[in-house]
């Protein structure tokens, strides 16, 4: 499971409103539902594509479904190490493992062709990630060191943008949390 639900809205405020209300019913965090996710490197309009249909709400709402390895291409795409993309991808690799179900690097670069046309607009490091963790295995113990980084990197970056508002953005976020760890070192 990850840590919110991605949504392509196409309707008026109401239906905003009404996410709200069930996020309220439902104790479920601000942003349970992640519309911003269209403005994110990891949307891609063949979504649509590959995902399947899973249910219609009052002729209104659709709900669709993208299997495990497209989700895991989505979150290389976007890769952001201050967030739990890369803790939901071992998560993710980890429950296909216990289900005897694994997911293999093969079935990842056919999501990444698919959706993206390749490897090519990934950050740097994605692919040696999922390389490095399949071949690894042992993603219980992953899952922890990784999700563990996330929250140092978070906790970072919030302090960068305390003493430094507004510097950091999407294209140079990376390059910031490399200099905060060599510093921390």
């Amino acid at each position: 499971m990850t840590t919110d639900v991605d949504a392509i809205i196409h309707a008026a405020s109401s239906m905003k409103d009404a996410i709200n209300r069930v996020g309220d019913k439902y104790d479920l965090p601000n942003g349970w539902l992640n519309t911003d996710f269209m403005r994110t490197g990891s949307y891609s309009p063949k979504l649509v594509e590959f995902s399947v249909h899973y249910r219609t709400y009052s002729n209104v709402l659709e709900i669709r479904t993208i299997s495990s390895e497209y989700l895991i291409a989505m979150k290389l795409r976007s890769g952001r190490k201050y967030k739990n993309d890369l803790s939901d991808i071992i998560g993710i690799l980890a429950e296909h493992e216990k289900r005897n179900q694994p997911i293999t690097l093969e079935m990842i670069n056919k999501a990444v062709n698919d959706l993206y046309g390749g490897w090519t607009e990934f950050p740097e490091d994605s692919k040696s990630f999922i390389e490095d963790a399949i071949r690894k295995g042992n993603y219980e113990q992953v899952y922890l060191s990784t999700n563990e980084e996330e929250k140092l990197s978070k906790d970072m970056l919030v302090g960068f943008e305390q003493d430094y508002p507004g510097v950091a953005k999407a294209s140079n976020i990376d390059e910031i949390l490399k200099n905060l760890k060599k510093k921390s070192k």
